[in-house]
């Protein structure tokens, strides 16, 4: 699939039992930052596991740009060669960073305190995200951002000739901000602190120490207080990379409300910042279990084994899980269809500026095939029809959003009438092997020319 070009509608009806090994690709959040943390060590960085997406790998042709020699080895196999922290080259043209809020945040951070000029642009979907919330504390940092109305991309970004730590508490809880915060602060002399209230994934923090970078982090009143100091020489990282727990979601989930299914999941990244769908699962009445936990590359893994769960019940998903499966609720909207009762799902505001609204896309998907959905600003609540009581059969609308479309293809898996979503292309960013692994597992997908 490719995230560009005509759009590629794709419908998916109702399955028999699912059953298989689903070996998702790497962990996306984990591959962004490999690369881009390679490239600002001294020496080579060697990964395995690497997320191939389009999203990753428009990462990898940014880090080449600002003068890093990155290589691809084989599948999943990368090598960097760093230019060192503060060793950013000025790019030649424009950064295209796709479809990727992670990749373009990120990068920013990077090289806003360095005396260097950049221009970033994206996709349709990417240049209606705001970039504000990125750019204001880089500016602390001595950066100066020019872009569109709105703060949107295409956007300049100066960096600072003479940047200067920072103390900056997170306003809202995002993970893109801190880390763009913290990879800011590599390059700035002495402390610079963020301070989060509520806990996001981690995988910055972790790959920052292993890296060599000093990092401290402690809870206090405050919150969650993370120290780095800065001008630090990285030292160069062989890297595994987990399987991507947000791409696992659809296996499992799809497992769970097609009748008969058995799925193995094996290596998924269950860092406790990640995994709070499954935990939401669990206490949904999933029958979802860990088998043969372990550790790799400084992170939990287990495989996860997700079977036909008709007993599934509703329920509250505590507002303070959200950052910790912030990007799953496009699915768990989904399984809770097929569950019995109202799960209502409270504090997911920032839901509404990702790729898509994705409140108002699942709204007005699941609407579409029968579904009884209310929302909020920040809230959606989902009356479940029970296993199989969706009736499906209609056209969703993607908006360019990869979750949104793998989330309708997994409904029309168990709805009793074909779901159609309007474009699959936007899949390529995130999991490029979706259509063949759900289809070895059982999935019954059709593609139409538009």
């Amino acid at each position: 699939m490719s995230a560009h070009g005509d759009p590629i509608p794709m419908s998916a009806r109702r399955a028999d039992p699912l059953s298989g090994v689903a070996e998702v690709p790497g962990d996306k959040s984990i591959s962004h930052r490999a690369l881009i943390l390679g490239a600002l060590s001294v020496g080579e960085t060697r990964i395995t596991g690497l997320l191939e997406g389009q999203d990753v790998l428009d990462t990898a042709r940014a880090m080449r740009a600002f003068g890093a020699d990155v290589a691809h080895l084989g599948p999943g196999e990368w090598v960097v060669n760093g230019v060192g922290v503060g060793g950013f080259a000025e790019p030649a043209d424009v950064i295209d960073c796709g479809n990727s809020g992670t990749g373009v945040r990120l990068i920013m951070g990077a090289m806003a305190s360095s005396p260097i000029t950049a221009t970033f642009t994206g996709d349709a979907s990417l240049r209606a995200r705001p970039m504000g919330r990125v750019t204001e504390p880089l500016a602390l940092f001595g950066a100066a951002a020019y872009g569109r109305a709105g703060g949107r991309l295409p956007m300049t970004v100066v960096g600072a000739a003479e940047p200067v730590p920072v103390r900056y508490a997170v306003p809202v809880p995002s993970a893109q901000v801190k880390s763009a915060v913290l990879l800011a602060g590599l390059n700035a002399p002495g402390e610079t602190v963020v301070i989060e209230r509520e806990a996001t994934r981690d995988h910055t923090e972790r790959m920052l120490a292993g890296f060599g970078a000093a990092v401290h982090v402690e809870q206090t009143g405050e919150g969650r207080v993370i120290v780095l100091t800065g001008q630090p020489e990285l030292r160069p990282q062989t890297i595994a990379v987990p399987r991507d727990p947000s791409s696992a979601a659809f296996p499992v989930c799809a497992a769970l409300i097609v009748e008969g299914s058995d799925v193995l999941v094996p290596g998924i990244g269950l860092n406790p910042t990640r995994a709070g769908l499954f935990t939401t699962l669990i206490e949904m009445g999933a029958d979802l279990s860990y088998e043969n936990p372990r550790e790799e590359g400084g992170e939990p893994v287990a495989d996860l084994r997700a079977r036909f769960s008709p007993a599934m019940k509703g329920i509250e998903v505590p507002p303070e899980r959200a950052p910790s499966m912030i990007d799953e609720y496009p699915i768990l909207a989904v399984v809770a269809a097929f569950a019995e009762g109202v799960t209502l799902m409270p504090g997911i505001g920032e839901l509404r500026v990702k790729e898509s609204d994705r409140i108002a896309a699942m709204a007005a998907g699941l609407r579409a095939c029968g579904a009884m959905v209310e929302e909020g600003a920040d809230w959606m609540a989902v009356t479940g029809r029970g296993p199989g009581g969706l009736p499906g059969g209609a056209t969703c609308a993607t908006h360019l959003d990869h979750r949104i479309a793998m989330s309708f293809l997994c409904a029309g898996m168990a709805a009793q009438h074909p779901v159609t979503v309007d474009d699959c292309t936007p899949i390529a960013t995130s999991f490029p092997v979706f259509e063949p692994l759900m289809e070895g597992l059982g999935a019954r997908f059709a593609r139409a020319e538009a």
